[in-house]
């Protein structure tokens, strides 16, 4: 029996990590043991404090019932003070933050609260890949402003000025610390962004999960004077909280697009297990020693991803941030797709294609930094032996 598919689908290809993914598990079956340098899954822990309390709260038995589709009062506090303490950003707990199992769900809501048919929505090129699929779903339409590194990896206003003259535009997906190329945010630019959004029309989405990876200021949109009245961002404990697994995400802004996108989201789940919820907060509730723990691995497998890129004849940026490096490579390759699968398929390593992020991404790949100093040193190793072999031929 065939069954036809939604016609919402048309266009939406399976997600390339888990095409890869599987990929990678046949090779494995295969014995060629892949080192995955490709997918930012944080290897590392939450701090024990935050599993003792979910262990602590899950053991309570009053604690396994369907929960406020708005969050726990505790964890939208947290998020409140984490927001004041680190951004310098004030949101009342009550009306301004919204809890979400995961903020990758949450671009899905966003999309689907505001997108009609044949909506225009701006699309970072390059840009995380789920931007473009929700937007799709949502039966809204992309288009791209591209990013380039001539102009710093961000927006061109007057170049976005004449694109939206055409009309139709409703929301722009934004993120800094940018995702693929870790370029960091910059005030002027947050600025930039919130007279855009004032002048179109347009609701800016930021998506703002790598703030603390690498990054000694944090910074929100929210922080821009007036931003509330055309921001709202999407936050995650996924990157800075080492939980990407226990999917909890945070939606703030203003309360009538908190009220707006809670009438999707209120239909599609029913909240999130209460001691998840509690963890959540106490990991909010972490010093700056917390992050400087953090910090200081990735900074120490930075070093070694360097090492691995200057193996492989890349140009990078020192000063990016995130649990990524993102690298221009070398002019003998047509693209970061042939790069990549020459290393995947001759020194078993894989790392990802930068064109998976956009046409604006293909002369580049992307390292991600979630893999423990060993693993790294082992693929300069596996690199370093397949060019010798290419030597010797």
């Amino acid at each position: 029996m065939t069954i036809a598919t939604a016609k919402r689908l048309e266009g939406i290809g399976e997600y390339y990590f888990s095409q890869k993914l599987r990929e990678i598990d046949d090779l494995n079956k295969q014995g060629k043991q892949i080192i995955n340098l490709g997918i930012g899954s944080p290897d590392l822990p939450p701090h024990p404090e935050v599993i003792k309390t979910l262990q602590e709260e899950s053991a309570k038995h009053n604690v396994h019932a369907y929960q406020n589709y708005k969050g726990s009062p505790v964890l939208r506090k947290a998020v409140a003070d984490w927001y004041a303490t680190w951004y310098g950003v004030t949101l009342n707990p009550d009306t301004e933050v919204l809890p979400l199992i995961g903020s990758k769900e949450g671009i899905m809501h966003i999309c689907m609260t505001y997108l009609n048919e044949g909506d225009k929505v701006l699309v970072p090129n390059p840009g995380y890949p789920t931007y473009r699929s929700a937007v799709k779903l949502a039966g809204g339409t992309c288009v791209d402003y591209e990013l380039t590194e001539a102009n710093n990896w961000y927006p061109d206003f007057e170049a976005l000025d004449a694109l939206v003259a055409q009309g139709g535009f409703k929301l722009m997906w934004v993120n800094y610390p940018q995702m693929p190329t870790g370029k960091l945010p910059e005030k002027a630019v947050f600025e930039k962004l919130v007279a855009f959004g004032k002048k179109h029309n347009i609701l800016i989405c930021h998506d703002n999960p790598y703030s603390f990876i690498l990054n000694e200021a944090p910074m929100s949109l929210l922080s821009i004077v007036g931003a509330k009245e055309v921001v709202i961002e999407l936050n995650s404990l996924s990157k800075s909280q080492n939980m990407a697994g226990w999917r909890i995400g945070t939606l703030s802004g203003a309360k009538e697009r908190i009220d707006e996108v809670l009438r999707f989201k209120s239909n599609m789940d029913s909240g999130m297990f209460l001691p998840v919820q509690l963890a959540a907060a106490k990991a909010l509730g972490l010093g700056k020693d917390w992050y400087d723990s953090v910090n200081k691995q990735y900074a120490a497998r930075r070093t070694k991803v360097f090492e691995l890129l200057d193996l492989l004849h890349c140009v990078y940026d020192k000063s990016q941030a995130g649990m990524f490096v993102w690298a221009k490579i070398p002019s003998g390759y047509q693209s970061g797709f042939a790069l990549s699968d020459e290393i995947l398929y001759n020194a078993n390593v894989f790392i990802t294609p930068g064109g998976i992020f956009g046409s604006a991404g293909d002369g580049y790949i992307r390292v991600s930094l979630c893999s423990p100093e060993e693993k790294l040193t082992d693929s300069i190793q596996r690199v370093k032996a397949h060019q010798a072999t290419q030597v010797v031929r």
